[in-house]
This record gives structure tokens, sequence and C-alpha cells, in this order.
């Protein structure tokens, strides 16, 4: 389910109040793979429900240039949100998700095993309203530049 930032802050109080433990990881999501899944399914076992936050078409090209998504956010957030692990979809387009995250205000923050708590923007803001943060590991060879590069090459399986 596609959640508009105007109401997801609303939709997720309406949740704890409900004593539902809210969960939140942010990304591009371009080119779904096995390694996504997995992260999700893990984000998910925080937790009650997870809810993702996608990035925009242009923000996602501000962070990984020009070339890509290869998939539009519309597309992105059809495929993602249909994963049983992910609750709800919310898109932005800051390079970040600071902004997101003080409108979700997850009881725990998830994010790749790429980042540290001091690389994180997020994990202030996270920690400052008495929320976690989790970093939980990628599944190794598989990413979506690796995949685009297969593509490329003519490698694909």
């Amino acid at each position: 389910m596609l959640v508009s930032q105007s109401d997801i802050a609303a939709f997720c109080r309406i949740l704890r109040d409900g004593g539902k433990k809210v969960v939140f990881t942010n990304g591009c999501f371009d080119i779904l793979h096995a390694g996504h899944v997995r992260y999700l399914e893990q984000a998910r076992s925080f937790g009650d429900v997870l809810v993702l936050g996608l990035n925009t078409d242009a923000s996602v090209r501000a962070n990984k240039g020009d070339s890509r998504p290869i998939n539009g956010e519309l597309d992105r957030a059809a495929v993602v949100g249909a994963l049983r692990a992910v609750d709800c979809v919310v898109l932005f387009g800051e390079k970040t998700a600071e902004t997101i995250i003080e409108k979700v205000r997850p009881d725990v923050y998830v994010k790749g095993g790429d980042y540290t708590l001091e690389t994180l923007p997020e994990a202030k803001i996270v920690a400052g309203y008495g929320g976690r943060v989790e970093l939980v590991p990628f599944l190794t060879g598989h990413s979506t530049s690796k995949v685009i590069e297969k593509i490329q090459e003519g490698e694909a399986h």
C-alpha cells in the first residue's frame, strides 16, 4: 500500500496506538533481487509493521547518477509493496531519509551493513526520540549495480 507523506505520520501513530512496533527502512529498490527480499524480511523481523521509504526518481538520480533509476518510482513502489514483508511504502525525494523519519518516528530504523552509526545521519534523529537503529548485513554478491553490469555484459541469469 502506498501512503502519502502527508498521511504517513498519522498512519504510524495509529499503528503505535494499537500496540504495533513500527520498523522503517529506506532505499531505491530499483531492480529487485534476492538480496533486497532477504534484507526486507530481516527488517520486518524487528517489529510488527514495516514501512519502506522509497526514493523518488529524482532522489535516485541524485544518489546514483543520471542512468538510474531503471524502473520508475510508481513501478518500484508496486513491486516492493507486493512483498509479504512490506506493509506500506512512502515516497520521499530528499537525499537522505531524515525528513521522512521525523514523520514516521519508527521504533526501529534498519539499514544495510555498509553503514555505521557514525555514517548514518538518520541515527541521531532516531536516538533522539528513543528509537533503535539496527544494521543488517547484505546478502553477499547481490546488488542492483552488479545486476545491471551482468545485463550489460550479456551474462544475466
